[in-house]
């Protein structure tokens, strides 16, 4: 009673415009998702593949940093487990995955490294 013809009318072309405008606003969120990947995700995917081929390049005479901040060297190496010399008689098993750094035999000290 209160409708008029006109709105009944405009609704067909409204529908099609509204496919348009819901792709327009979907676009923000494609968008955030796309800086997302690139500044964060594929980052820490890269570095994290680095991490896993540097503990499974570990062989015996590394130095090695724990998880735990234990330094020292690895004495025998299995594919899961590390045996590691961390003093004079003091030798422990971590396993492969706990290990936060590897300094392969050779590598010199820094300049800077007022111990050495």
């Amino acid at each position: 009673m209160f409708e008029t013809p006109a709105y009944a009318q405009a609704a067909g072309g409204a529908a099609a415009a509204g496919g348009t405008v819901a792709l327009i606003g979907f676009l923000p969120y494609l968008a955030i998702f796309a800086i997302f990947y690139f500044l964060i995700i594929r980052p820490q995917q890269q570095r994290a593949k680095q991490h896993r081929a540097m503990v499974d390049a570990v062989k015996k005479g590394d130095d090695l940093v724990t998880a735990g901040g234990i330094i020292g060297k690895a004495i025998r190496v299995t594919d899961t487990e590390v045996e590691v010399e961390a003093g004079p008689n003091v030798r422990f098993t971590v396993l492969k995955s706990t290990l936060a750094d590897v300094k392969p035999r050779g590598v010199p000290a820094a300049a800077n490294d007022k111990n050495a």
